[in-house]
């Protein structure tokens, strides 16, 4: 059963509510896409021909520039950057499209996004989850799942621990990807890329990093992401993406050409979630909640001590629908994950009910 069907009755309770059910269970957007970004995608509406696999050289180009401009990491190779259909489908088959097999380890985080266990399991590799190379001991994996800021929890992973990673990995000729979705979506601390030059020393073999415009811009819709880093990595995705039909339609990657270009609606976007976290999280922690982490990110790991199940009920009494920490793994079974990815007037309606 996919786990989200699992949540049936509590959003039917959630539903329920005289005022209507507030959700904050799923990261997606709520806001309008900036309307730069739609006059873009609607001028290159009209070209009928195939889009380029590799993307054009507009959109290569703005890859680049927003990578330095907004996260401080140079020295990417011209070849190196690679759109995608959206950050999941890219974390999905990225196993399986770098040859990764049964004989094969994959490290994800021991709470992470189920696309890293999903992905792994496809390409038939076995699963460690583990957040140090203590955990990982003599073994020496295919690939390891780094997700700064973190997906559920919001953690900001230190530049110590991920210099030790990168060193580390190079050493046994690991890759590494690192998934940075929420990199522009700092609170309580800031969280660097696995490229950025102080992580790294500006030399990016065996490095990935995984980038989505569906936050930061409200592009979940139109499947706009990227990949950069290693040079010979990203060639070799982009040769089996070439034959397997993995293109970002043409439009698409016009629309992110202005999205990567334009830093105003990020930072009309990033205030919109600033404000919604400023009353969420008071609400939640006066409503006798924890919150653990949660400095970066969409999301407030939150817990009453207590099954994160018996948690979910009693949001659903108050017409609040949040998502189980079980689903991104055991250590996450007494934490919910609260979204902050619904509109003013619902996290309002949110605040009000907990204050209930």
């Amino acid at each position: 059963m996919f786990p989200w069907d699992t949540l049936a009755d509590v959003t039917a309770a959630a539903k329920a509510h005289p005022d209507g059910i507030v959700d904050l269970s799923v990261g997606t957007p709520v806001d309008e896409v900036a309307p730069v970004i739609r006059d873009a995608l609607a001028q290159a509406s009209g070209v009928p021909g195939y889009p380029t696999t590799a993307g054009t050289s507009a959109l290569r180009s703005a890859i680049h520039a927003a990578l330095a401009r907004r996260f401080g990491i140079t020295d990417i190779a011209a070849e190196a950057v690679l759109p995608v259909i959206g950050s999941k489908e890219l974390i999905a088959w990225l196993p399986t499209l770098l040859g990764v097999g049964a004989e094969d380890t994959v490290v994800i985080p021991e709470l992470a996004y189920p696309t890293y266990d999903v992905g792994a399991r496809l390409a038939g590799a076995q699963v460690m989850a583990a957040d140090s190379l203590t955990q990982i001991g003599p073994q020496v994996p295919a690939l390891i799942y780094l997700n700064s800021p973190s997906n559920p929890t919001g953690k900001v992973l230190g530049a110590d621990h991920l210099r030790k990673v990168v060193g580390w990995a190079r050493e046994r000729g690991v890759l590494v990807a690192s998934d940075e979705c929420y990199l522009g979506l700092a609170w309580d601390a800031e969280p660097l890329s696995v490229l950025h030059p102080s992580i790294c020393g500006g030399d990016h073999t065996g490095l990935l990093a995984i980038h989505s415009l569906s936050k930061t811009s409200s592009l979940a819709g139109y499947r706009a992401g990227f990949v950069a880093g290693d040079p010979a990595v990203v060639t070799e995705l982009l040769a089996v993406r070439k034959h397997a039909g993995m293109m970002v339609p043409g439009p698409v990657q016009a629309a992110m050409v202005a999205a990567l270009t334009d830093d105003e609606h990020i930072a009309v976007q990033r205030e919109r979630y600033a404000r919604r976290r400023a009353l969420l999280l008071p609400a939640l922690l006066a409503a006798g909640f924890t919150v653990d982490h949660s400095e970066a990110g969409l999301y407030l790991w939150a817990t009453r001590g207590e099954p994160c199940r018996q948690t979910l009920a009693w949001l659903a009494q108050r017409g609040i629908l949040v998502a189980p920490g079980e689903f991104y793994g055991p250590a996450g079974a007494q934490h919910v994950r609260v979204a902050l990815t619904a509109t003013d007037e619902r996290i309002a309606a949110a605040v009000q009910r907990l204050g209930q």
